[in-house]
């Protein structure tokens, strides 16, 4: 499994309803921009949001990939 598919599968799998996207920011394949739309983010402000997302990712971090980059989202702001 490639580092994009992890990630998407490890947020996808603790926040069931997110639209999750994964771009290669360096050609490496292990700095990552992720940009995610869940309603698990209302009512939380970005830090909260963001640390969400860090925890979840927590493991990946420790090996495969090394940075990310986050945009979180409500659903009803994906345009």
């Amino acid at each position: 499994m490639d580092n994009f598919q992890l990630v998407k599968n490890l947020i996808t799998d603790k926040l069931t309803d997110a639209i999750v996207e994964v771009h290669d920011m360096t050609g490496t394949m292990d700095h990552l921009e992720i940009s995610i739309w869940s309603d698990h983010f209302k009512g939380k402000m970005l830090l909260q949001q963001h640390r969400l997302i860090m925890d979840i990712l927590k493991e990946a971090l420790s090996g495969p990939v090394h940075a990310v980059k986050l945009n979180t989202k409500t659903l009803d702001q994906r345009g």
